[in-house]
């Protein structure tokens, strides 16, 4: 790394960034981060009118564009004629982070839908979603890297790959398999096509989203519930994370400042992982 990359690690001027499931709260949150700091933003997600909306909160006064790309993350065709249209725009991927994935309630258990009942078709989409959702992006857009001999990607697990939590065995399993497959895909890269491409993940603790808030809050007064009670018991921090919260670990690892860093998973949780319960 030279003086004025170790200066200035978080100016991404001419570097694309690719957001899958950018539209979300989580990556619209990241995406407007890395705008401001001048990256082109392409924001990869199914629900277009919801990309939109996140490009329109992005800083105004930046350098770089930003521009939402429709594409479904378990569909690999959509994901070659994302990639066909990113590179007549910017030419190349130069950083992939895999936001898309989430939970169902479909296969979550409950007092009326127990471990045994989970449908294999809830339980099939969200192993998918968050597995495959992240390896196919992997493989579509991480071959330009391989072949450049450059590039970043970040994966978003999950504390449930560490703690897995009650009543979510799809998702907690899904999230594990996440945190192998980053530290495979590292080893595979750097062996394999070159040193300069690295690949980490960030572990999210408990953010209250619409995809947990039935589970954390209650649906008619709002409050918590007993398992969103005992979330924050176990979070020395004392409260569930914001999105903004992601921003700090993320520029990290997909700046030169962790030029030696990759195959790893950092823990984004409020110190739930470190507390024991006593």
């Amino acid at each position: 790394m030279n003086l004025d990359e170790y200066k200035f690690p978080y100016d991404f001027t001419n570097r694309t960034i690719l957001i899958t499931g950018g539209a979300g709260v989580l990556g619209g949150e990241i995406a407007r981060a890395l705008a401001g700091c001048n990256a082109n933003i392409v924001l990869l997600d199914r629900n277009q009118d919801l990309a939109q909306e996140a490009v329109k909160r992005f800083p105004q006064e930046v350098k770089g564009r930003a521009v939402r790309v429709y594409g479904d993350v378990l569909k690999t065709e959509t994901l070659l004629q994302a990639n066909k249209i990113i590179k007549a725009e910017f030419g190349t991927v130069d950083i992939l982070i895999n936001a898309a994935g989430g939970n169902h309630p479909s296969a979550t258990t409950s007092a009326d839908l127990s471990f045994f009942d989970l449908p294999l078709d809830a339980l099939r989409h969200v192993g998918d979603l968050n597995l495959l959702g992240t390896v196919l992006p992997c493989q579509i857009f991480g071959r330009g890297m391989a072949e450049r001999g450059e590039g970043v990607i970040l994966n978003i697990s999950s504390m449930n790959a560490f703690r897995p939590l009650t009543r979510i065995p799809a998702y907690s399993a899904a999230k594990a398999a996440i945190n192998n497959f980053t530290q495979w895909l590292a080893v595979h890269m750097a062996q394999n096509y070159s040193p300069r491409i690295r690949v980490n993940a960030i572990a999210p603790g408990f953010f209250l989203t619409e995809q947990n808030r039935f589970l954390l809050t209650d649906k008619d007064s709002g409050n918590l519930t007993a398992r969103g009670l005992s979330i924050l018991a176990h979070t020395p921090i004392d409260r569930f994370g914001t999105p903004e919260d992601l921003i700090g670990a993320t520029m990290w690892l997909v700046s030169p400042a962790s030029a030696f860093v990759t195959g790893i998973v950092v823990p984004v949780d409020g110190g739930f992982s470190a507390f024991s319960g006593v």
